[in-house]
Formats: C-alpha cells, sequence, structure tokens
C-alpha cells in the first residue's frame, strides 16, 4: 500500500482564544495543558509508516516555531513551505500539492489543520483506511463528526440517503456554513449530516484538476508563486507579488462545494476543533465530569461557581472566582479577559477592539518567542526596561547595533559568549557586561544547555525596531 504525504496547514492566528492565543504565538503552538502542543499531536498522528514525512505549510512568522516545535518531538518534514501572507486555505493547499504532484501525480494526501484535537490516533486511522479506496480511485475524500448537539460554530456536510454507518464513505450531497440554531437542530434530527472536521484525503493529481476546474485564478496565482520560489535556510519561500494576488478563500469555498466526486467517512473518535473558550470548556467537562460545569485550568479556583471556565497561566498568578455563571475567565501576566462563555466564539471582537487602540496586548504575548529561544519583559518605566532571556543550545543573536538605547547583561545560568566591538569573551553565573549605544555586539549559546540572563536596556527610546543587523544566522531582515 502506498504511504500518504500529511500537509499540515499551520497558519492561523487564532484570534478566539486571546489572551492565550496571540497573532505572535497562536493556539496550534500553546502547550495548555499537557506536554506536547496541539501542532506537535498533529505531527505525531501521522508518525506510523503508512506515511511520509509531513509537508508543512505556515508563515514566515512561525517558521521557527515549526522548527523548534517539530525538534522537540525528534521528527523532520519533507518541507516546509512559507506563505509571504495569509490567504486562507485553499492556496496553501494546492501550493503543497503541485509540489507532490511533480513528484508523483498519483499519490495520495491527507490534508489536516494543525489546531485540532484529537483523541484517538487509532480511530483516526482507521478512517483514513476505509477513505483510501475511494481516494485511489478518483474521490476526494472528507471526514465527518457525527453532532452530538446543535452546534452554530461548524460547517455541516449533508450525506446521500440513509444514515451514515461509517463502513464505507457516503457521497457528500452539499455543504453549510455555521448555520443559525434552528437550521442546525433540524440537520442534527435528520440524521444524514455530518460536522465539517476540514480533513481532506485525495490524490494529488484529482485535487489539481479539482483547482483547474472549479478555481483556475487561484491555480494560475499558486504556479506563478511556485514557479518564482526561493530556498533560505531550509524553507521553501512563495513568491510575494504572485501570492498578493491570490484571492483569499477556503478550500471549501474554492473547490469542495462544487466538485461532484466527494465523499465522507464518518469519524467516530473524538474530535473538537477547539476553537473558542466555550469548546475547552467542553473538554474540561469531557474530561473532568466537574461538580456544577466549573472547570479549571493552573491556579484557579471556583466558589459557588457553575458552568464556567478559570485559568490562569502563571503559577504565581491565582485567580478565584466566586458566585459566577456560564462565565470565562482568562488570566495573563499582561492582560485578563472575563466574557460570557456562552460568546466566546465572539472574542475576535475584543482583538479587533484592542488593535483600535493600538494596544501590543492585541497581537504580541508577554514572551516573545525567537529563534534562539526567547525573552520576557519584567518591568518596564521611564527610559529603561528590564528583560529575562533565555537562549537555547546554539542560539545565536544577531550581530547588531542599537541607535537609541545601551544594554547591561547579566547571566544568571549558563554560559553566555558575548561579542561587543572587537572582544569577545564567556560569561558565567554572576558575571556581566555593558553594551554601549551604538556598538556592534552579539550574545551565544555554544553550551549544552540554556543561557539564562537579565537584560537592562536604557535610553530614550526603547521599541523592538532600533536593531540594525549585520549579521543574522537565521536570515531575518
Amino acid at each position: 500500500m502506498q504511504r500518504i504525504t500529511p500537509i499540515i496547514l499551520a497558519g492561523g492566528v487564532g484570534t478566539r482564544l486571546w489572551p492565550l492565543s496571540r497573532e505572535s504565538f497562536p493556539k496550534q503552538f500553546l502547550k495548555i495543558d499537557g506536554a506536547v502542543s496541539l501542532f506537535q499531536q498533529t505531527v505525531q498522528r501521522f508518525q506510523t509508516p503508512g506515511f511520509t514525512r509531513p509537508i508543512i505549510v505556515t508563515n514566515e512568522d512561525y517558521r521557527f516555531h515549526v522548527v523548534e516545535q517539530m525538534g522537540e518531538i525528534g521528527t523532520l518534514p519533507e518541507l516546509i513551505l512559507l506563505e509571504p501572507c495569509l490567504r486562507n486555505t485553499a492556496g496553501a493547499v494546492l501550493a503543497a500539492v503541485q509540489i507532490r504532484a511533480r513528484r508523483s501525480p498519483e499519490s495520495l494526501c491527507v490534508v489536516a489543520p494543525s489546531d485540532h484535537l484529537i483523541s484517538d490516533p487509532a480511530e483516526f486511522a482507521n478512517a483514513l483506511g476505509k477513505g483510501v479506496p475511494a481516494a485511489l480511485s478518483s474521490k476526494i475524500v472528507t471526514f465527518g463528526i457525527q453532532p452530538d448537539r446543535a452546534e452554530t460554530g461548524y460547517g455541516y456536510l449533508e450525506l446521500g440517503e440513509g444514515s451514515p454507518d461509517g463502513d464505507q464513505p457516503e457521497p457528500v450531497l452539499s455543504f453549510t456554513e455555521k448555520p443559525d440554531i434552528e437550521t442546525a437542530a433540524r440537520m442534527m434530527a435528520g440524521g444524514r449530516h455530518l460536522w465539517n472536521a476540514g480533513i481532506f484525503l485525495f490524490r494529488a493529481d484529482d485535487m489539481q484538476a479539482a483547482f483547474d476546474r472549479h478555481a483556475p485564478e487561484i491555480a494560475s496565482h499558486v504556479t506563478r508563486a511556485l514557479a518564482a520560489n526561493t530556498l533560505d535556510l531550509g524553507f521553501t519561500r512563495l513568491d510575494p507579488d504572485a501570492w498578493q494576488d491570490l484571492p483569499s478563500i477556503s478550500l471549501d469555498y474554492a473547490v469542495m462545494e462544487h466538485t461532484d466526486n466527494i465523499c465522507a467517512v464518518p469519524f467516530d473518535g473524538h474530535w473538537s476543533d477547539l476553537g473558542s473558550w466555550q469548546s475547552y470548556w467542553r473538554e474540561g467537562c469531557r474530561s473532568a465530569s466537574p461538580n456544577d460545569g466549573l472547570v479549571t485550568i493552573g491556579n484557579a479556583h471556583g466558589i459557588e461557581c457553575e458552568g464556567s471556565l478559570l485559568m490562569s497561566e502563571n503559577a504565581d498568578q491565582t485567580i478565584v472566582g466566586f458566585g459566577l455563571r456560564d462565565l470565562v475567565a482568562v488570566a495573563m501576566k499582561d492582560a485578563v479577559l472575563v466574557a460570557d462563555r456562552n460568546r466566546s466564539d465572539q472574542i475576535g471582537t475584543v482583538v479587533n477592539f484592542l488593535k483600535s487602540k493600538n494596544a501590543p496586548q492585541a497581537d504580541i504575548r508577554p514572551r516573545d518567542f525567537r529563534p534562539w529561544g526567547w525573552f520576557e519583559e519584567l518591568v518596564t518605566g521611564p527610559g529603561f526596561k528590564v528583560k529575562l532571556i533565555t537562549v537555547h543550545p546554539r542560539g545565536v543573536l544577531s550581530l547588531q547595533s542599537h541607535i537609541h538605547r545601551a544594554e547591561h547583561w547579566v547571566v544568571v545560568e549558563g554560559v553566555a559568549t558575548v561579542t561587543i566591538g572587537n572582544q569577545t569573551l564567556d560569561l558565567t553565573a554572576n558575571q556581566s557586561a555593558y553594551v554601549p549605544k551604538g556598538e556592534v555586539h552579539r550574545l551565544e549559546n555554544n553550551g549544552l544547555s540554556d543561557t539564562v540572563l537579565i537584560e537592562v536596556q536604557t535610553g530614550p527610546y526603547l521599541g523592538e525596531d532600533d536593531i540594525v543587523r549585520y549579521e543574522d544566522v537565521y536570515a531575518r531582515g
């Protein structure tokens, strides 16, 4: 049996899980309540002999998150494809498909979002196996979830005559996007609708043909973007000019709703898109069976609370709810969300409001992840800023200077190799260095464990854009 190539989509920004998920570090990479992220779980789902190494489609800002998290679970991608800007899923899928089709037009591919929860990988593999014969015979196969409630936040698949029994793929008659509550209840009662999980199995050449027939404009732009791609540090960058002209449209709208050769396999295992705090509350209720529907994550406690989700990201920060009903309260170092749980799918409104106020909390988390490690602001005041910085083994900050600020570094843990001007030295715990304003400098970790330091910045302007880069091993601008 031929192996299937996973195409994993990892470019979403996950704003509906604000403040935890933000554009700088979205939900697929978060480790909310476990050892691995949703992205890592998705990759691991395909780490069996039946699959090739995956093609990852993401964007410029997340490329090093992908590399680091795949390294953490000991696997490598076939390639990482970088979108110059977000254009929804249609173009992303087709770009990966075209690359795969060049090598083997009849190869099987499975498209999977990287931010969904599938609790039973064995059942998922079983469902894929049921779809393989149909895909080999030029059908596009999707996977549907048996509804257990009238859900308005998911799309629906309408199947052919009869109820889905899970043994054979059923023809898909129509797609319905996020219906109102009355329509959702009617579809659930009818027994011929499944939730659309956004997972597709197909032959590469069949998907290309579907785009050529139903979305030729998208196919044209993607072909141009691939033809002018560039390779950089192992990443495949799509051409930005061609990609900019690409319509922003989902795979469902572009192709699936128009093709007549699509069928669905019902998936009997547990699935959630974890697309809102409401869905996280449901997962908490499912796994813990809490009294009165109270779900707590982290250092969170509830007294006389019902149907609520309380979460504290920081172990040193306590959140206590008292007398709450059907609320979500999420506490982070720099932002706190309190919302009606039943309206948590509208949290994007909060993000847009914060953007209109130019609030950094709209997009940026307190801990800012970089390819070499991460930093977190501890305190900021007039003319100064204090950061905690962690540099991973073999991590190298760029050779740079600052126009407006000076920096003081104090090593807390590990060894920092510091270059300041023409001098290079190693600093260990309790040793420090001073970087004058305008001096060319670099910091790197050549050891086998993390280097941790405190950085104190002083100057009239302390923005992250006050950097002049001369050399950068990560090829940032």
